[in-house]
């Protein structure tokens, strides 16, 4: 009985396997559109997500007045926050706050060469897929293809900004206050590497929300191209 109960399983994973693989072959000829123009209409979307909304960031305050990517401290240093602030010294921690996403604000500047040579290279093959996937697919597509090369780029340039801003001043600053809290244990953390990979995670963050609008809302469909497009996945 279990055996038979676990054949028909199989079958029935096999079955659905093989439909969505048909579904997925089948959309070069939906709709009439053919596999350049597929692939074409993602990566306006993604083009679309890269100069509407990576953008913004790279605007003063670009993360630090925007509730959805603003950084944070991280949580060992939340502790420190916290303390400055219960002694009076909240404008100091909104500093230290400030700086760091000035840093990432002016880290993303270099990022939109990247993105768009990993545009450009979405294949037919990738578009089927990422078509038929959820809201954020091609986001995802680009994050898988973008990270490390982006890592390495915005790495450099958050310590070149951390000094460019007064990063390095303001926290020692805040370090230095805080050390000198009695019964605090000292800390000293390095922020370059949190303050890229949050930075990273803001800019998908912000290229998915384009993407959701666009797959979702009829209105945010602005060109012929997505319109077409999209309506395969509708």
């Amino acid at each position: 009985m279990k055996r038979s109960i676990l054949v028909s399983v199989f079958c029935f994973i096999t079955l659905s396997c093989a439909q969505l693989q048909n579904v997925v072959n089948t959309i070069p000829t939906q709709g009439g559109l053919d596999p350049t123009t597929i692939a074409s209409g993602l990566r306006q979307a993604l083009d679309f997500g890269i100069d509407k909304q990576v953008t913004k960031l790279t605007q003063q305050d670009g993360f630090y007045k925007n509730s959805m990517v603003k950084i944070l401290l991280p949580e060992e240093l939340q502790k420190v926050d916290n303390t400055l602030r219960s002694i009076g010294l909240g404008k100091l921690a909104d500093e230290g706050l400030k700086v760091m996403n000035r840093a990432a604000e002016d880290a993303v500047k270099t990022a939109t060469p990247i993105f768009v040579d990993a545009v450009k290279n979405i294949t037919f093959t990738d578009a089927k897929n990422i078509l038929l996937g959820n809201n954020t697919a091609a986001t995802s597509y680009l994050e898988g293809r973008t990270t490390q090369a982006l890592y390495q780029q915005f790495n450099p340039v958050i310590k070149n900004s951390f000094s460019k801003v007064g990063a390095d001043q303001v926290w020692a600053n805040i370090m230095t206050k805080y050390n000198a809290i009695p019964l605090t244990n000292n800390v000293n953390p390095d922020l370059t590497d949190y303050v890229t990979s949050k930075a990273l995670e803001g800019v998908y963050k912000m290229i998915g929300e384009e993407e959701k609008q666009i797959r979702t809302n009829l209105n945010s469909r602005t060109t012929n191209l997505l319109r077409q497009v999209f309506a395969l996945q509708d």
